[in-house]
């Protein structure tokens, strides 16, 4: 059932600043993206938002996450293993006439993609290195620079990032990963909206599972 006529709802086309900049990109419902933010081949799940400066490539990222200011996912990989790490070996064309992109070196960074689940909250100034996956319900601290795999519902920071700890014990994460209220349609969602903020989690749990 579409919700165009339901007083309820907002408009739930994305919103995008006039300063950001994207190319090959797909947006969710209600998505957000900010000022000066630039993103590339990049698809961004439902309600999720990018705050000012931040930068991203070659990512898939879920639905309701929040992402702070001058995060940098999917940081520029240079090919250390050459001569020079310098973009001339892989961008020659900025340089010179008859030299391409470097497609080998522009499909490695291709096929190492960042994958980012739902609901999860970056910090201010954190960078994803290439290849990370990041699980539902994760949080990462400010400034923090993520080189391994985090799993679902785990708080990590530092440089490297290091485990901190889960947002919640393995029970009650076992049980919101089977809930998936991420998928929940509008309607669910507007109405769980109340004991969300007035529940603990083991109550909104036995209430909506």
């Amino acid at each position: 059932m579409s919700n165009e006529n339901d007083l309820r709802f907002q408009n739930d086309e994305p919103r995008i600043h006039p300063t950001a900049q994207l190319k090959s990109v797909k947006l969710g419902r209600h998505a957000e993206i900010g000022e000066r933010v630039i993103l590339r081949d990049v698809t961004v799940g439902d309600f999720s938002y990018f705050e000012r400066n931040g930068e991203g490539i070659y990512a898939d990222i879920g639905r309701f996450c929040s992402i702070a200011a001058n995060v940098r996912i999917n940081a520029l990989e240079h090919p250390m293993e050459r001569l020079t790490t310098h973009k001339v070996s892989y961008r020659p064309n900025e340089y010179f006439r008859y030299l391409g992109v470097d497609s080998e070196f522009r499909a490695r960074r291709q096929a190492r993609r960042v994958t980012i689940g739902h609901d999860v909250w970056i910090g201010h100034g954190a960078v994803i290195m290439p290849g990370v996956s990041i699980g539902h319900g994760a949080v990462i601290g400010a400034n923090s620079v993520v080189t391994r795999d985090v799993a679902a519902y785990t708080i990590v920071a530092g440089s490297p990032a290091r485990i901190i700890r889960p947002r919640f014990d393995a029970a009650i994460i076992e049980r919101l990963l089977s809930l998936c209220w991420w998928d929940w349609p509008a309607n669910r969602l507007y109405e769980a909206i109340p004991d969300m903020q007035k529940l603990d989690i083991a109550a909104f749990l036995d209430k909506w599972s």
